[in-house]
Formats: C-alpha cells, sequence, structure tokens
C-alpha cells in the first residue's frame, strides 16, 4: 500500500517557475518606490526630526544631519546606489557583481530600523509622537515605503514539497510555516558574484588600502559613539549594512584582492590599527583599545587549541592569570614576597615560561580524554587555579598571591627609558598612558599572528587539522596524536601567558576574579570560547574581530544593566543559528554548514 501525496496547499504559495514578489506590486513601481522611497529619506535627514535638544544627538537642526540622522543618511545612500544600479545605469555595475535586488531588500531594510528605531526612541523619551517635526513623519513614511519597494521586487520563489494527506493539523501547520520561511530566505538571497578580474598590482593595494581605511572609520565611530541610542543605531545600521554589502557581492570580491595580496593586506591591518589612537582626542577609547588587543590575542592562542587542534578547553582564562601573576611576582610590586624587579623582557619570558609550564602540566596527563571528558578537566583547571590563587595569602596556605587582595600597585613598564605610564608627544599628537600599551599589545598581537599563521602552515599544524578533523583517522596515519595535542595546548598555553604580562602591568593589580569561568565582563572562559566560535574557528582574522565585538558591545550595553547578558546570549544563539560557521569562516568549515556552496578551488593547509 503506497501513500498517495498531493501538491500543497501552502496559502499564498505560487508557482516556483514564475518570479514574483512578496507584495503584490509591478516589478517597475517597485524598484521607482525603493528608490523613490531611499531618494526620500535622505532629504529627511536634513530635516528637523524633533523639536527639542532634550533627545540626545541634536536633531533639531535643519541642513546638517547629527546623531542618527548620519547613520540613516549612511544606509539611504548605499539603498539609493543599489536602487541606481538595478536600473543599470552606468558606473554603478561593479556594485552589484551579485546582483542588486539582495544588496537592496537589506539596504532599505538598514534604513527602516534605524529609521524607526530613532522615531520610536524619540516618541517614548519625549512622550508621543508630538514631539516629531516633519523630518522624522517622512522618514518614517519614506523608509518604510522604500522597503516595500524592495520587498516586492521579484524573486525565485522555492519548490513547495508536497504534503501528506494523511498528515495532522499540526503537521500541515508546521509544513506551510516551513516554506513561509523558505520563501523569506529566497527573498532575501542573492546570486554567485562575478570573478573579479586581474586588475594591476597598484590598484589592488589601493582598494586594500581602502578597505583598510573604511574599516578604520567604521571602528572608530563604534568605540566612539557617546550614548546609548546611537550605539544601538549603529549596531543596526553596521549589521544590515554588512549584509547588504555581501547580498551584492563585494565582500566576495574583496576577500579575492585580499587573498592575492596576504602579506600586504596584513601588514596594512596592522597599520590601520596603529593610526587608531591618532583618531582620538583622549585616552578614554584607547583604554578600551589595549584592552580589545589582550582579548584578541588571548582568542587567538585559544584558536589554536580550540580552532586548529579541536580541542575544547573551558579554562583557558587560567593560562593568562598565570602569566599575569608571574610576571606581576617578579616587576617590582611591594605585594610580592620575592623582591626582585625584573626588566620587561625578561618578564615577559617568566610570564609565558610559567603559562608554558602549567600547560604541559595540565596536558599530560589529560589529553588522552576527549570531547566532554576534555572540556570538564579543562574548566576544573580554571576553578582551581582562581581558588589556589584566593588560598594563597599567608592564612589558608603561603603569602605569595597576597589572596582576595591580588597583587598590587604594579609599577609601569620602562623599556629603553620610555616611561609607558607618562605622556609623550609624537607628531603634534598626545600619546596618553594607554595609547603606550595599545602599541606594545598591537607589536605582541603581531607576534601571535605569525606565530599562529607559521604554526598553522607547518607540519605540525597539518597535523592538528588532521587530528581535528577524525582523531581515529590521523593516528591510524601514523600521527602521535598525544604529542601533537600536548604541542598545541602548551603553544597556546604560552601566547596567553604572553598577553598575562602587558595585562598585569595595564590594570595595575591582579587578583583572581579577573579570571572567572563565566561573567559579564570578559576576558573570562566563556567569552575567550564565544570570540574564536563567533569570529570563525581555524582563522585568523575571525577571532580578532570576534574578540572585538564582544568586548565592545558588552562595554557600550551596560545601560541594560541585568539584562544585559540575556541580550548577549540571544544574540550568539540567533548568530549560531543563522551563521553556524562563524562570522569570518574558512572555506573547509564553510562547506561543512553549507553544502551547496562551491567548493574552494585551494584550501591552505590550516583550511584558512
Amino acid at each position: 500500500m503506497t501513500t498517495q501525496t498531493t501538491a500543497p496547499d501552502t496559502p499564498g504559495a505560487r508557482n516556483a517557475d514564475t518570479p514574483a514578489g512578496l507584495l503584490p506590486l509591478p516589478e517597475k513601481a517597485a524598484r521607482a518606490l525603493a528608490l523613490g522611497g531611499s531618494a526620500l529619506t535622505i532629504v529627511s535627514t536634513f530635516l528637523a526630526w524633533t523639536w527639542t535638544a532634550d533627545f540626545p544627538g541634536d536633531l533639531t537642526v535643519y541642513g546638517y544631519p547629527g546623531g542618527l540622522q548620519v547613520l540613516v543618511l549612511v544606509g539611504a545612500l548605499l539603498a539609493t546606489l543599489f536602487a541606481l544600479a538595478s536600473y543599470g545605469v552606468r558606473g554603478l555595475r561593479w556594485l552589484t557583481p551579485a546582483g542588486p535586488d539582495g544588496a537592496l531588500r537589506f539596504a532599505t531594510l538598514a534604513t527602516f530600523a534605524t529609521g524607526w528605531y530613532t522615531v520610536i526612541a524619540i516618541s517614548t523619551d519625549l512622550g508621543g509622537v508630538v514631539n516629531l517635526e516633519p523630518g522624522g513623519y517622512l522618514v518614517a513614511v519614506a523608509s518604510l515605503a522604500a522597503l516595500a519597494g524592495a520587498l516586492s521586487l521579484p524573486f525565485q520563489r522555492p519548490e513547495p514539497e508536497p504534503i501528506d494527506p494523511d498528515d495532522t493539523g499540526w503537521e500541515k501547520f508546521k509544513h506551510a510555516a516551513a516554506y513561509k520561511w523558505e520563501t523569506v530566505k529566497a527573498v532575501f538571497s542573492a546570486g554567485t558574484p562575478r570573478p573579479v578580474r586581474a586588475l594591476p598590482p597598484y590598484a589592488e593595494i589601493l582598494i586594500i588600502v581602502a578597505i583598510l581605511a573604511l574599516g578604520l572609520l567604521v571602528f572608530t565611530y563604534g568605540i566612539g559613539t557617546e550614548y546609548d541610542e546611537l550605539f544601538i543605531g549603529f549596531l543596526i545600521t553596521a549589521g544590515f549594512g554588512f549584509a547588504a554589502l555581501n547580498k551584492a557581492g563585494l565582500i566576495a570580491q574583496a576577500s579575492q584582492i585580499t587573498a592575492r595580496h596576504q602579506n600586504i593586506t596584513t601588514a596594512g591591518a596592522f597599520v590601520a590599527a596603529a593610526l587608531f589612537p591618532f583618531t582620538q582626542t583622549d585616552d578614554q577609547y584607547a583604554t578600551l583599545g589595549v584592552y580589545i588587543l589582550i582579548f584578541a590575542t588571548v582568542a587567538l592562542g585559544l584558536n589554536i587549541v580550540v580552532g586548529l587542534a579541536g580541542l575544547l578547553d573551558l579554562g583557558y582564562v587560567a593560562f593568562l592569570g598565570v602569566g599575569a601573576y608571574a610576571a606581576s611576582l617578579v616587576s617590582g610590586s611591594p605585594s610580592s614576597p620575592f623582591d626582585v624587579h625584573f626588566p620587561f623582557w625578561a618578564a615577559v619570558l617568566v610570564g609565558a615560561a610559567a603559562s608554558l609550564v602549567f600547560g604541559v602540566l595540565i596536558g599530560a596527563p589529560t589529553l588522552r580524554l576527549r570531547g566532554d571528558y576534555l572540556a570538564i578537566v579543562t574548566l576544573g583547571f580554571g576553578e582551581i587555579f582562581r581558588i589556589t590563587a584566593n588560598n594563597l595569602d599567608g592564612t589558608s596556605g603561603p603569602d605569595i598571591t597576597n589572596g582576595s587582595n591580588g597583587v598590587s600597585s604594579i609599577p609601569n613598564l620602562d623599556v629603553l627609558g620610555f616611561d609607558f605610564g607618562a605622556q609623550h608627544d609624537m607628531g603634534g599628537f598626545t600619546i596618553g598612558r594607554f595609547a603606550n600599551y595599545f602599541f606594545l599589545m598591537l607589536l605582541i598581537t603581531a607576534v601571535v599572528v605569525l606565530v599562529f599563521r607559521r604554526s598553522g602552515n607547518s607540519r605540525i599544524g597539518r597535523a592538528w587539522v588532521a587530528i581535528r578533523e577524525d582523531e581515529t583517522a590521523a593516528l591510524a596515519m601514523g600521527i602521535n596524536g598525544f604529542r601533537v595535542k600536548l604541542i598545541a595546548f602548551a603553544v597556546g598555553a604560552s601566547l596567553a601567558g604572553l598577553a598575562g604580562t602587558v595585562q598585569a602591568h595595564v590594570t595595575y593589580t591582579v587578583t583572581p576574579e579577573q579570571y572567572l569561568f563565566a561573567g559579564p565582563i570578559p576576558p573570562n572562559s566563556a567569552f575567550l570560547l564565544a570570540a574564536v566560535v563567533l569570529g570563525g574557528m581555524g582563522t585568523i582574522s575571525g577571532p580578532l574581530i570576534g574578540a572585538a565585538l564582544l568586548f565592545l558591545i558588552p562595554n557600550k550595553l551596560q545601560f541594560l544593566g541585568n539584562y544585559q547578558l540575556f541580550a548577549f546570549g540571544l544574540a550568539l544563539i540567533l548568530l549560531m543559528r543563522f551563521r553556524p560557521e562563524g562570522l569570518i569562516p574558512n572555506r573547509r568549515r564553510q562547506l561543512e554548514f553549507h553544502e551547496d556552496a562551491e567548493a574552494p578551488t585551494l584550501l591552505t593547509k590550516a583550511g584558512a
């Protein structure tokens, strides 16, 4: 007996071979509406949105966008360019190598979301829509019209799955909901971007410089947002704007160009990062910069353990603490029981060596375990380190770490007569204390990147990847799994200890409570692991970007109070649902989650 299936009775389902929009508008009218709405949104940013300066950003000025208006202007300009490119305007075809419609939808969504967020925030903070000026009403109507036009553009609908007539009502509902979700995903899909043609080397280098300059501009703007509403608007615009550029195919083409000049791109990225302190008027945001670099460097070290070797380490922050404690005890702190003051290079070696020794001591008896069992052991090590540091106070144990008070009053570094705690004038710019440590940490980050890159492309790096992919098969091929994993553990621990030596001098004090498994303030083991997974395991730039986001966003969302971790967790769940491979995945891992993606023509030895 066979089960008969029928065509689905999905409400609103159309013939999949007939492109149609999500909203019932003719294509010409929809395209004109998207263009006209985007253009009117640009006009609205030059009008006043409210009558009072009580709302942050002073949106009362005519002819000069300010605050959130600037973000709406950026989104509207992007949408207008994509709309013009969809008409085939000469000189704009290069903007949409993967097609204009998907990019246009995301760009209008960015404009709509930011504009309506601002209008709602004004109405909520000031007590109703009566506080809106003409510009506020115009941006609401125009951005909504642009989004409606973009959603009315035709797209290829997915083929509906047949329905079993014997299905229950709940199963039919799930089937209809699944089809609608596939339809929504098809709305925002895009074609395969055409390969970028080979350009003269100087032209490609100029493009790389422009990309890095844009990245520096976006990061500087984001870190310098002065109030909560502006930062949330920045997140909305940056998120949907990046999605629009990705759907347009520009991100893929930029990746192709940078892949041809990897050394130049890496060097340029560090030069752009070194320019960051010169974009600041004071040392306030350089503080965030140096902490982000410390966090990112430790995350990159964890990426060797998790991303390359595939070892789940939940107590990695303890190695950062070992390096920080070791360096602080030999750097002349009055709280140290050792009356010594090593120079910086010696303290660095002590911190890295101490973490290396602990990595070997912990790894040797535990790395024969796999999976969850290894994760539990490393989690226990992290907690044992913190409790031990608490107890070495002279009462519960020897007086070494000064217990919960920690090692305090760690002096500033003085390297070759350069005092890192003093201000210095460089080229007409005043460089403060945190900017000095920013440059030092940037140099250490470069060393860690070099170690990661060279080790990933080495014989031992190939062995790490083999262990990660299939340890049983790797052992059968003659790889010494225990030795290879122990090297990964030791290298990752020493890199974390290296960053810990600088952290001790930046924070002045090292206490056990800085090295928790989880907490609202990074670095901690949970945030470090999240940075690696969020950014993209096995890559260099992924953990760096993931760490920057995970440090900056919680710092800017402190106004959420007790809901901060809830919002952070919700964002991680959504990201893992829709992009499980991370923000910047390597091609091998991307194919694991997207089997229908085009296979890469070349994979590096580390899969990056």
